[in-house]
């Protein structure tokens, strides 16, 4: 397959520009000729996904962490259409975070991802659509290749995004997560699936997940398939510190599904009213806006290099 690879440089802390020569190189070696391009700013990686599928590329690879695959999912649509249903996506891990690859059990070797890159297979893959408010009080439209979730999730997800990494994704995370424990106020929020009737409810996080781990490793949803054609949501209610820290173990092993303060669904749509204050949205890690918001599955939406 013709294959573009959209390169955060700045992930990895900084090594992966770093060591792009490299890299590179042992792209090269293994797939042929490729195309590349550097993001610079915000939804760059976006932009140059689209013109990657505009200029006939079939494989478009995000090199980075969640936030730059969140990207390049993006650039696969083009006023809310997909521009080509057979294109793939594909995934040099160099993130942080790395909740994606976790829900497939890929590792950060370089060379176990081009193997999955010099391959034909690709499986269908589901793709989630949210409309939103955005930091700037507009309507907006984003997709998302893993998980979004509003709640104390978005509070966490600014702590970590303003601190250095330096630590690692789990550390960062975690220390994030006692801070945005501490800020957080617990929201009231009233939840519509599927169109039936809407329930209230008091929310420290809800996920919807295409994928199962955020967080650095957290397994919000055990059950997620990518390519079933549902959301998988779980709502965690009354959550605190003391739970984080008395009971961390559980949301990282997936135990927490047991506990009387989560519950789980599954859907194709979901709508979310604020009913007190303003509740904001954590977007594969990024944090474009907050409530109300509906957010719909798109199952098979493109093709995933597997």
């Amino acid at each position: 397959m013709k294959t573009f690879l959209v390169v955060n440089p700045r992930s990895a802390n900084g090594q992966t520009g770093k060591r792009w020569v490299e890299i590179s190189a042992q792209v090269g070696r293994v797939l042929g000729e490729f195309g590349h391009g550097f993001t610079s700013g915000g939804m760059d990686a976006a932009r140059l996904a689209r013109q990657a599928i505009d200029d006939g590329y079939e494989c478009i690879v995000a090199v980075g962490g969640d936030g730059t695959l969140n990207e390049v999912t993006n650039g696969f649509f083009r006023d809310g259409q997909v521009i080509n249903p057979q294109a793939a996506l594909g995934l040099l891990p160099r993130g942080t975070g790395g909740d994606f690859r976790r829900t497939f059990g890929w590792d950060l070797e370089l060379g176990s991802a081009l193997e999955r890159l010099r391959t034909e297979k690709t499986e269908p893959f589901d793709v989630g659509r949210l409309d939103f408010i955005d930091n700037d009080g507009q309507p907006a439209t984003r997709f998302f290749a893993n998980i979004a979730s509003f709640g104390v999730s978005a509070v966490v997800a600014r702590e970590v995004n303003s601190g250095s990494k330096a630590l690692g994704g789990h550390v960062s995370f975690m220390w994030g997560t006692v801070k945005g424990l501490v800020k957080y106020t617990e929201q009231q929020v009233r939840l519509t699936l599927d169109g039936g009737t809407p329930e209230s409810v008091s929310v420290t996080t809800v996920a919807v997940a295409n994928g199962r781990y955020f967080g650095s490793g957290m397994f919000v949803a055990p059950d997620a398939v990518t390519h079933d054609g549902l959301f998988d949501i779980t709502l965690w209610s009354h959550y605190r510190l003391s739970d984080f820290v008395l009971k961390s173990k559980g949301v990282y092993n997936g135990d927490h599904v047991t506990w009387k303060n989560t519950r789980r669904f599954r859907c194709r749509t979901l709508h979310a009213e604020p009913e007190t204050g303003d509740v904001y949205l954590d977007v594969d890690g990024e944090t474009p806006g907050r409530l109300p918001c509906t957010m719909t599955v798109l199952p098979a939406a493109i093709r995933l290099k597997v």
